[in-house]
């Protein structure tokens, strides 16, 4: 029972990022979004932990003590700014966010908004993806000019809503890259 509900929830999930990437130009990124989760690396953790309103990853996390999901998913998967963390250049050698490519921002801000509807349900405005990058906002590690995209499109969305948002991807954010 669990593995159809995890099943019926990544698919709703991939479906809603897949006709919001549709709907601002990015096609192949919306086919291939989220594959990685149909692997069985990924899926038997999200059977195994799978709860409905939060993701299987943290509470994998908090049975062991890390997530062997997210450690695979977010190494093959380019919407995700931990993809893109790697040692700084220079004398600065700690580890550090990369710039990320803008098509694989406006990939992370649709896999927010739709990870927001899948878990918020009915609950769900325009201001909660804002609400939960604010949550964590101070922790992550990300590149300062991808961080400024993105909240930039998160206050956008909250203050102007979903269809104005995504037509100013397509037409300005997308078309300047």
């Amino acid at each position: 029972m669990k593995a159809w509900k995890h099943f019926k929830t990544i698919t709703k999930h991939k479906v809603m990022v897949m006709q919001e990437c549709f709907k601002v130009g990015l096609y192949k990124q919306g086919l291939l979004h989220d594959l990685s989760k149909y692997t069985l690396t990924e899926f038997r953790v999200g059977c195994k932990y799978y709860q409905g309103d939060r993701s299987p990853n943290n509470a994998e996390r908090e049975d062991i003590g890390y997530s062997s999901a997210w450690l695979h998913h977010k190494g093959r998967n380019k919407h995700h700014y931990e993809y893109w963390i790697d040692y700084g250049l220079g004398d600065d050698k700690s580890m550090t966010g990369m710039k990320m490519p803008v098509r694989y921002v406006v990939e992370m801000f649709l896999d927010r908004i739709a990870a927001s509807k899948n878990y918020k349900g009915k609950e769900y405005t325009d201001s909660s993806p804002l609400g939960y990058f604010n949550h964590g906002k101070g922790h992550y590690l990300m590149h300062p000019e991808t961080e400024a995209l993105l909240e930039s499109l998160l206050r956008m969305l909250a203050e102007k809503g979903e269809e104005e948002t995504l037509e100013y991807v397509k037409q300005v954010v997308l078309k300047k890259r």
